[in-house]
C-alpha cells in the first residue's frame, strides 16, 4: 500500500489552518459559528472524492457513505472524529512547523519567546525519532485533537474508492462538533448513520485501541463575599477569593490530573475568576 505522504500532509495542515475553536460557555449547536467554515469545506472535498450520501445537518454534523463493493452483506461500520478544537488556547492563526527526520532532541518553536518541546518533558517525543513531527510556533493550538483523526478519515475513504480491489462493506463516516466541549455526542443520529459499530479515530500512539471512555461531570462554583472599603473593613468584609481559595484547599491534595493515573478520579480545577464580591471557579 502506497500512499502520498505530501498529500496527505498538506491535507492536515488545510484543516488546522481553519479556526474551529469550540465555546463551553454557549449553549447553541454549534457553540461556534466558524465550526461550519471547515464543514462546508469537508462537504466538498467528499463529493470531490467520490463518497455517496454527503449530508450536513442542521447541527454541523457531517456524513457519508464509502458503498459496498461486496456481492454479499456485511455489517455497516463507521468512522467518526470530531472537527472542533479546546477552547483551553487559542486555535487561530495557526503556523504549522514540519520537522523532517526528528532527531531526539529540543525542537525551538519560538525562539523570541524562548518556547521550547523538549522530550526532557514529554518523553513520547523519543518514539517519533526519525520520523516528521509537526507543531505550532508554540503560540496557539495546532489542532491535532481531532484534525488529525478527520485527516486520517478523508485520507484512508479516498484510498479505498481509489483502490476498488480492496474489497470492503458498507462504510460510514460522520465529523462531529462541539467535542472539545461535552456535547459531540448531544445531537448525534445514531439511526442515520446507520452502523453496527464504529470507531472514533482520536488517541494517541501508533496501534492503540481504547474500549472504555473517559467519564466526567463538571461543576460550577460561585461564590459570593461582601465588600466593604478596606479602611472600615474589620468584621465586615467577606473577600470571596479567599473562601474559593479555602475551598479548594479542602479537596483531596493528591487527586489532581497531574498526581493521578489509570482509573484514579481526580478535580480539575480548570478555571477562577474573582473580586472580593463574586467569584467563580470551574471544575
Amino acid at each position: 500500500m502506497h500512499l502520498n505522504n505530501k498529500k496527505i500532509l498538506d491535507r492536515f495542515i488545510s484543516y488546522v489552518s481553519v479556526d474551529t475553536e469550540s465555546d463551553p460557555n454557549n449553549p447553541a449547536f454549534p457553540s461556534t459559528e466558524k465550526q461550519w467554515d471547515l464543514a462546508k469545506i469537508l462537504v466538498k472535498e467528499l463529493e470531490s472524492i467520490g463518497l455517496n450520501n454527503v449530508t450536513l445537518d442542521d447541527n454541523c454534523y457531517i456524513m457519508a457513505t464509502v458503498p459496498s463493493n461486496l456481492d454479499y452483506e456485511v455489517p455497516t461500520i463507521g468512522f467518526v472524529a470530531h472537527i472542533d478544537t479546546s477552547p483551553d488556547f487559542t486555535g487561530a492563526n495557526v503556523k504549522p512547523q514540519i520537522h523532517e527526520n526528528y532527531d531526539g532532541k529540543d525542537i525551538v518553536l519560538n525562539a523570541a519567546q524562548n518556547i521550547v518541546l523538549s522530550p526532557d518533558y514529554f518523553d513520547d517525543l523519543l518514539l517519533y525519532k526519525g520520523q516528521t513531527i509537526i507543531t505550532t510556533d508554540g503560540t496557539t493550538l495546532l489542532g491535532a485533537d481531532d484534525k488529525a483523526g478527520v485527516t486520517e478519515i478523508v485520507s484512508a475513504m479516498e484510498y479505498l474508492i481509489q483502490h476498488p480491489e480492496i474489497k470492503h462493506g458498507t462504510i460510514r463516516i460522520c465529523f462531529t462538533p462541539d467535542e472539545e466541549v461535552g456535547k459531540g455526542a448531544h445531537l448525534f443520529d445514531v439511526e442515520k448513520f446507520g452502523a453496527a459499530w464504529a470507531y472514533t479515530m482520536d488517541g494517541s500512539q501508533v496501534g492503540e485501541l481504547e474500549y472504555e471512555n473517559f467519564n466526567a461531570a463538571g461543576a460550577h462554583v460561585t461564590i459570593e463575599g461582601k465588600i466593604v472599603h478596606p479602611g472600615y473593613a474589620k468584621g465586615k468584609m467577606i473577600n470571596s477569593m479567599l473562601i474559593a481559595n479555602a475551598f479548594i484547599a479542602a479537596l483531596p491534595a493528591n487527586e489532581t490530573p497531574e498526581k493521578t493515573t489509570g482509573y484514579e478520579g481526580f478535580f480539575h480545577l480548570h478555571d477562577m475568576h474573582g473580586t472580593v464580591f463574586k467569584t467563580k471557579i470551574r471544575f
